[in-house]
């Protein structure tokens, strides 16, 4: 059988191919496509009969050596501009993930992507496994436990129908009457956590007294926590899998919420009234204390039902580096500046606050933080030079990641956003997914409108042009 690329059977060699992807045509020089960068259409060359073009090739028309691709014509349009101009650049709008598989169908290697490009693949590439890997962590619907496929039977169903009571207010009116009770157990006890920590109930307690104000406060802390335990124990039910249960960040400071309410509650009956008993209470006093004071973690609860709050969370989990690079940051700029600080206030100006360095490390954080408490204030003036220069520093160091954990947080809140409109209404979401695609891919046309549809405007000739300088075979 003739090669591939020839005229007919016997026919001379064509100078030229077309190469048809989804309607958007290149014309490239037949002899150029042994060293193209597009693995695929180097093996096209190589074939020598009709099963192995159509194992390269979705359909080919020989008479017009036109050969048709049944891929993206937007991402092929991003590759055109590898042939073109010799770089590599994902399109604004498009899917990153996609774009990849697009790469990878065309044989090109993700390396050739441009830097900026490459990092954002990267980063989406985590953004998927984090979601694939844990998105309950989250504590909101769209996990994978929760797709209606997920199981068969009765035990499915219910929990399915028992996690979208707990998970999803808008899944009917038992979830959003559970979501408000939930949300107001949470209120009355931050309120009873503030009137626990005034003067004269800290004073009985000190004294060992229950007064009724006390023994009311106690009966609401105890049935706020019951219905925390209730709550802890059906999400338990629901779970198929107890220890990834308990390994969500969410269910973790539940139970860091509610242990310290029963151990307190053990405590004070193995403390038996007498000397024994005194004493263990008066050793357990400060654990008591400090477990008690765990009950403020009752308002992250507010995270299961905020949106806002959850965003909060995932920007923190996706930005740990960018965190990172800011506390290294400020711990390289305090060892700078606080030495200074020392010697001009010090040595030089003989004032008394700045007694060491370690203490002047505290200067240099709420200096370069902007707070400036006023407690430490250099007075002359090599240490205000100092000071000028450690706030001004303070002021740039910070602001340089503070755009990419900005744009990590919007990124959060609007796939959050989608994933629980695609959780509430599946049908829509697929829809705006389909017009959110097409209209990026109209938007890629009109970026590269200058492509004709038979290659033959500016783009087609740049294409032709640094193909054919490889000449005919």
């Amino acid at each position: 059988m003739a090669p591939v690329g020839s005229g007919g059977v016997g026919g001379a060699r064509a100078r030229h191919v077309i190469i048809n992807v989804g309607g958007c045509r290149v014309r490239l020089a037949w002899a150029a496509l042994a060293r193209c960068p597009l693995a695929r259409l180097e093996r096209l060359r190589a074939c020598r009969g009709h099963d192995e073009l159509l194992r390269v090739c979705d359909d080919y028309d020989v008479s017009r050596d036109e050969f048709f691709f049944d891929r993206s014509p937007c991402a092929f349009r991003a590759i055109v501009a590898l042939l073109r101009a010799g770089k590599l650049r994902l399109l604004r709008g498009a899917c990153a993930l996609a774009f990849r598989d697009e790469l990878a169908y065309w044989g090109i290697d993700e390396a050739r992507l441009e830097r900026c490009c490459l990092r954002r693949l990267r980063r989406r590439e985590e953004e998927a496994a984090e979601a694939r890997a844990g998105p309950a962590d989250l504590g909101g619907p769209g996990s994978p436990a929760c797709a209606p496929g997920s199981g068969g039977g009765r035990l499915a169903r219910g929990r399915r129908r028992l996690r979208d009571v707990l998970d999803d207010p808008r899944s009917g009116p038992a979830g959003k009457l559970f979501a408000c009770v939930s949300v107001a157990f949470v209120a009355v006890t931050a309120v009873g956590l503030c009137l626990s920590t005034m003067p004269d109930i800290r004073a009985e307690e000190e004294r060992g007294e229950c007064s009724p104000k006390c023994r009311n406060l106690f009966v609401l802390e105890t049935v706020c926590v019951a219905w925390f335990s209730f709550e802890f124990l059906l999400r338990s039910l629901q779970a198929e899998s107890k220890c990834a249960f308990l390994r969500t960040p969410l269910n973790i400071i539940d139970i860091l919420a509610i242990l310290p309410f029963y151990v307190s509650l053990l405590v004070g009956l193995a403390a038996q009234p007498g000397a024994g008993g005194n004493k263990l209470l008066e050793r357990a006093g400060l654990v008591l204390r400090l477990l008690r004071a765990l009950r403020v973690l009752y308002v992250m609860r507010l995270a299961r039902h905020s949106l806002g709050l959850r965003s909060l969370g995932l920007t923190v989990r996706r930005c740990a580096r960018e965190f990172g690079l800011l506390l290294l940051f400020l711990c390289v700029a305090m060892a700078l500046f606080a030495p200074l600080v020392h010697l001009a206030e010090r040595e030089l100006g003989a004032r008394r606050d700045f007694s060491s360095v370690p203490a002047s490390y505290w200067w240099a954080v709420i200096s370069m933080t902007t707070v400036g408490y006023g407690d430490m204030v250099p007075r002359s003036l090599p240490g205000q030079v100092v000071a000028l220069s450690s706030i001004l520093s303070g002021i740039l160091l910070m602001a340089f990641p503070v755009t990419s954990i900005f744009h990590t947080f919007s990124r959060s809140y609007s796939e959050l956003k989608q994933q629980q409109q695609r959780a509430a209404s599946p049908e829509p979401a697929l829809r705006e997914d389909s017009t959110h695609s097409a209209s990026a891919c109209a938007s890629a046309a009109e970026d590269d409108g200058s492509q004709g549809p038979d290659g033959a405007g500016p783009a087609g000739d740049s294409a032709a042009g640094l193909w054919a300088s490889a000449g005919p075979p």
